[in-house]
């Protein structure tokens, strides 16, 4: 799909070739007007009103509606946070782990922190068992098969990583543990809204967590944690308030039911209106059209670039195994010095790592034109 010049300039990066959307995307100047208009209302209406009342409570609905419609889930099974990382720690604090337990992780070579520290002070109490990787960050599945048994109480991956854009096996591995009935908790922060129009409940997954703010192109501050229904009953709530509990019979806590149960105090309204905004943009603009755009312009980006000498890719060469994410490194050049000359010629790419190597990240958004790519590529051989 073209997108025309309408679609582009619905957003603004001033003189700025911006291609961080894999860390935090633009957002569309409708979605800005919504949470203006919004904080508008929020006064003249009075925060604490009934009206108003009313009001949170149509937008919260909306917003869980949406992203049904976008992953394929019950709008209740649809509960707010700030970040993948909230939601990560919901489970990581929430699961209980009887006595030699063990969980299984992707490894750590390529994993993103947020989706491995929470596991890791876990280890104090349960065995955590890590499948080694390939270069890529690949696994081999009877590898991670072997590593599974009858104490295995959580199985947590990456549906694509953060470094590579390498897009997992999570469906094989979600038939796997739905058969061994084994709780399946996926890091969708890398999928959700560039992989296509993708049926999420393909994975099977008992939970999954990722953020407004990547390539959803929402506001700061804002992430979803999804919970099963038939699953909510695994977890223990990390914190408790008046909106997710109530006391019967001399003071006895009950848990209301999700999404209540594990929402006990979201605040960040706003977020929520531009959220549903621009979630709503991208569905209209469709999710497959965006697919095609945004790999076509990581292919593009991935062909110059390996023109220019020593450079090295990393990822996957068959698009249907990645997003749109392409990372590179250039001989001896130093991947933080790359990204800051680049910054001073107003491109903004990022500095990641795989393992103890440090690589250039760039990821293209539909917004980004063909011009975004060979002007970047074209600055990168001039360093």
């Amino acid at each position: 799909m073209n997108f025309d010049l309408d679609t582009v300039g619905a957003f603004i990066s001033s003189d700025k070739i911006y291609l961080n959307n894999a860390s935090s995307s633009l957002i569309p100047l409708k979605s800005i007007k919504a949470m203006t208009d919004f904080i508008i209302q929020y006064n003249e209406s009075g925060p604490d009103s009934i009206d108003f009342g009313i009001e949170l409570a149509e937008r919260h609905n909306q917003l869980r509606q949406t992203i049904s419609k976008l992953i394929r889930c019950r709008p209740e099974e649809v509960i707010l946070t700030q970040s993948t990382t909230e939601g990560i720690n919901m489970v990581a604090g929430g699961l209980s782990f009887s006595k030699n337990s063990n969980m299984v992780i992707r490894g750590t070579t390529h994993e993103h922190h947020s989706n491995y520290y929470p596991w890791l002070r876990l280890s104090k109490s349960v065995e955590l068992r890590s499948v080694s990787t390939d270069v890529n960050g690949f696994f081999e599945i009877s590898e991670f098969e072997k590593l599974l048994d009858g104490n295995t109480k959580l199985v947590a991956l990456s549906h694509a990583l953060y470094n590579t854009g390498a897009i997992m096996p999570v469906e094989e591995i979600g038939k796997i543990l739905e058969e061994k009935n084994i709780p399946y908790f996926l890091d969708t922060a890398q999928t959700v809204g560039c992989i296509g129009d993708y049926d999420f409940s393909r994975t099977k997954c008992n939970f999954m967590a990722f953020n407004g703010y990547k390539w959803l192109c929402g506001p700061m501050g804002i992430g979803i944690f999804y919970c099963k229904k038939d699953s909510a009953n695994l977890l223990e709530p990390i914190q408790i308030g008046g909106e997710s509990a109530m006391i019967y019979d001399n003071d006895k806590i009950a848990y209301k039911d999700i999404p209540d149960k594990f929402q006990s105090g979201f605040r960040n309204y706003s977020a929520i209106v531009g959220l549903e905004t621009s979630v709503s943009y991208l569905l209209h603009l469709g999710l497959d059209n965006i697919r095609k755009k945004i790999i076509s312009l990581a292919n593009l980006f991935r062909d110059e670039i390996a023109k220019i000498p020593d450079v090295t890719l990393y990822g996957p060469d068959d698009q249907e195994k990645r997003t749109s994410i392409v990372s590179f490194s250039i001989g001896k050049k130093s991947s933080q010095d790359m990204v800051e000359q680049l910054e001073k010629r107003s491109i903004i790419l990022a500095v990641r790592e795989i393992s103890d190597t440090k690589i250039v990240r760039a990821a293209p958004h539909f917004f980004n034109t063909e011009t975004d790519i060979l002007r970047t590529v074209d600055a990168l051989r001039r360093l």
